[in-house]
């Protein structure tokens, strides 16, 4: 006879404890939603994904390669290891599983996270820092742990034609908007920029003097001249001081980005308007006019205005001289603009320079002597008849003659006819 003696109360209660866990476990693994938040243990890793145990939920699920992180990565073991407990978003049940499965999203988690940290971010105005990731039609694709957007016209304080070169810079930004639910996230990197000048703007205009000449950048071109960035200050270079020659369109001589010298014109702090000049940074055309334009030297210009009195010739960019009307031609004439044309380009003569001056005079008809020697018989005999002129005058002793004294003879005849 057996010593062992079986106690029915005890197995029975050890069976109904047993059921009972089991079914607890059952009814745990079924209240599982999709949704829901639960943690999850890693249980091994296999084909670029996660095989993990529901705690207290008596199922697996699988987080796939594309729910593991927001971040970029190339091997899973760089976001889980085995034996790791994470929280997790349930997707969805697999129901074709034995035992049923659920998909789970280590990504969404993270992403919940990160809009939190933005929306508080976002409530105390503060400024966050992130990569750019891609640069897209409409503006930057920026990576804060969630897709951030920022658009074109929200890059910077000034129009960029090309933005290829943003990509994969760090840059700071102020969130302009954010929708989680939407995952539409707006920022702005040039509110950033113009705070930033906006603090920096009045110590600056502290700092500035009238007369300085400093360094700055093109920012901006308009039809009536350039703004230069002085470093948080724009300063306005009115067309006419970009050069000493004349500028039809700013965007001929400076480019946006452009770095140049300047000289500070006036400073209105109340306004916050600064004056600046180009022009004045640069050697006059008017320096060493007299090694540029030695007399005598012929010069190839361009007639740019006509005058009753002559004609100014440009001969260097931003150097005029004046053709007087009795330089123009050996012939007689009555106005310049018998001969010459706004815009004709010509040949002339130094007869001098004066730097100190600015003047510079010219001459069309001191080359053109030898065309002159050449001249018909005609006019040869005019010559000779003025010269005969001078001469009989020159030979007078009082210095006076009368009109009896010019033609001689010719009087007497007319005389004797009337008498006659």
């Amino acid at each position: 006879m057996s010593d062992y003696i079986e106690n029915p109360e005890l197995n029975e209660e050890e069976s109904n404890n047993v059921e009972q866990t089991m079914q607890d476990v059952l009814d745990e693994a079924l209240s599982i939603e999709v949704g829901d938040t639960v943690k999850g243990e890693v249980l091994s890793i296999q084909d670029r994904q996660a095989i993990v145990g529901i705690i207290g939920g008596g199922v697996e699920g699988v987080i796939p390669y594309n729910e593991l992180s927001a971040k970029p990565f190339d091997e899973v073991t760089e976001i889980l290891n085995v034996g790791d407990v994470v929280d997790l978003v349930v997707i969805k049940q697999i129901k074709d599983k034995e035992n049923g499965s659920f998909l789970l999203s280590k990504r969404r988690v993270d992403a919940k996270i990160v809009w939190k940290d933005i929306q508080d971010k976002f409530e105390n105005n503060e400024i966050i820092e992130a990569p750019v990731k891609d640069v897209v039609k409409g503006g930057l694709v920026v990576d804060v742990g969630v897709r951030g957007f920022v658009p074109a016209s929200m890059v910077e304080d000034h129009f960029v034609e090309d933005f290829s070169s943003y990509k994969g810079k760090v840059m700071t930004f102020k969130i302009v908007e954010l929708e989680p639910s939407e995952n539409r996230l707006i920022l702005s990197h040039k509110a950033v920029v113009e705070t930033e000048k906006e603090a920096n703007k009045g110590k600056l205009m502290d700092e500035l003097v009238a007369g300085d000449i400093v360094e700055g950048t093109v920012a901006r071109l308009t039809n009536f001249g350039a703004f230069v960035d002085l470093g948080g200050v724009d300063g306005l270079v009115h067309i006419s001081q970009i050069a000493h020659e004349h500028v039809k369109n700013p965007g001929d001589v400076l480019a946006i980005g452009q770095a140049v010298k300047v000289k500070i014109l006036s400073i209105d702090k109340e306004n916050g308007r600064v004056s600046l000049s180009i022009k004045d940074t640069l050697a006059g055309p008017w320096n060493a006019i007299a090694e540029k334009a030695p007399i005598g030297a012929v010069l190839t210009g361009v007639v740019k205005r006509l005058t009753s009195f002559g004609a100014f010739v440009e001969v260097f960019p931003g150097v005029e001289g004046l053709v007087h009307i009795s330089q123009i031609s050996h012939q007689h004439i009555a106005t310049p603009h018998e001969v010459l044309q706004e815009g004709q380009e010509i040949q002339v003569k130094v007869l001098d320079a004066k730097e100190d001056e600015q003047r510079l005079s010219l001459s069309i008809k001191a080359l053109e002597e030898k065309a002159v020697n050449e001249a018909p018989a005609a006019e040869e005999k005019r010559e000779k008849k003025e010269k005969k002129t001078e001469e009989y005058v020159a030979d007078d002793s009082d210095g006076n003659f009368t009109l009896a004294d010019l033609l001689g003879d010719k009087l007497s005849g007319l005389k004797d006819d009337s008498e006659a």
